[in-house]
């Protein structure tokens, strides 16, 4: 009987906003043939990430790519991996047959090492093979210092913590991205500029062991063929890389890793008709006022047949209207908004008052 070569796994990690999803759309309408399943981990109660990946040019009906792309939204990997994430994997161990490679995207406020570990464990370790954990950064932010948008807000609460003298959640989460990493990309490089760009690699290296690579890229514009066979076996040698995670918790067992300083929410309500301008408007004004990390969901907007997908970091948002709303299908607006202490009710009723002129 013929023996199965183990599974090859991409795990993309990388901050919000940082363009995981954007990288992952490019690998799957570039799949050339190759047979891939997704694993969507979201940080939040609605599947955004999922439902574009499932748009994907990936040669297969819509009930065939629901069945190939599982979204896991019950929080982060490294938190739920034996809730969720070991059922999945064995799933597609029992198909690896059929397929050619998986591709995991965590969530952005995800610690890839815990998940990496996992692949360890006897079942998975005979059956799949980690063949690189990409870390996806976000140039613009590096560049600015700030890592991802708004992260002052963070930094300010823990400043007013006198027990607290370790850096900042997002400077840490950013370095143990980096320290897992078997590729950094960094993503977004064409909107600053070369002496920027140079810098920002700089300040990358410092994180890395010197075998990993950087490359550049424009909207995870990246050829396959440098994503996937890296044959890295990272999970035997994830336990000698160094994270803050590992200081933090020596010696204990169960643990929380900075994840209790976000909150996510989600808002599906069915808003006042508006227009484009006006809705972008008013997010931005949220973002401001409330230090909201991330925006990310779907929009009606009036005498539109199709509807605009939102992405946002910060006040910097990207959209493009992604297909036509459905004969059935309700055209209301839902948004997960990512941030610290929000206020759903309020918000709710911010974004109504708003787009009510």
């Amino acid at each position: 009987m013929k023996t199965l070569a183990k599974l090859p796994v991409t795990i993309v990690t990388g901050f919000l906003g940082s363009g995981k999803t954007t990288l992952l759309r490019h690998m799957l309408d570039n799949a050339q043939g190759r047979r891939i399943a997704v694993i969507v981990n979201e940080f939040g109660e609605l599947g955004i990430d999922g439902e574009i990946l499932k748009q994907c040019s990936i040669g297969c009906t819509e009930e065939e790519a629901n069945g190939r792309v599982y979204e896991l939204a019950n929080g982060c990997l490294c938190c739920t991996v034996q809730e969720e994430f070991f059922p999945v994997m064995r799933e597609l161990v029992a198909r690896r047959g059929d397929l050619d490679h998986i591709l995991i995207e965590t969530s952005g406020l995800a610690l890839p090492k815990p998940l990496v570990q996992a692949f360890q464990w006897p079942e998975i370790r005979s059956a799949c093979t980690v063949d690189a954990v990409i870390t996806v950064v976000d140039s613009p932010a590096v560049a600015a210092g700030t890592f991802a948008a708004f992260p002052d807000q963070v930094d300010a609460q823990r400043k007013l913590d006198p027990n607290l003298d370790h850096e900042s959640p997002l400077h840490e989460l950013f370095a143990d991205q980096l320290a897992s990493a078997d590729l950094v990309i960094l993503n977004k490089s064409d909107l600053i500029s070369p002496e920027d760009l140079a810098r920002v690699r700089l300040e990358v290296a410092e994180e890395l062991p010197p075998a990993v690579k950087i490359i550049e890229a424009s909207s995870g514009r990246v050829p396959l063929d440098v994503l996937i066979g890296l044959g890295a076996g990272s999970e035997e040698h994830i336990d000698g890389r160094h994270s803050h995670h590992d200081h933090h918790h020596d010696g204990e067992g169960d643990h929380d890793h900075d994840h209790d300083a976000f909150d996510s929410i989600s808002i599906s309500i069915d808003l006042p008709q508006a227009d484009e301008a006006l809705l972008l408007d008013a997010l931005t004004q949220l973002v401001v006022q409330h230090g909201i990390l991330r925006i990310k969901g779907f929009a009606a907007i009036p005498n539109k047949p199709m509807r605009l997908l939102i992405q946002g970091v910060g006040t910097r948002f990207d959209k493009h209207f992604d297909r036509a709303w459905g004969a059935d299908e309700a055209r209301i607006t839902r948004l997960v908004l990512i941030g610290q202490e929000l206020d759903a009710a309020g918000l709710e009723a911010q974004l109504r008052a708003a787009l009510s002129v």
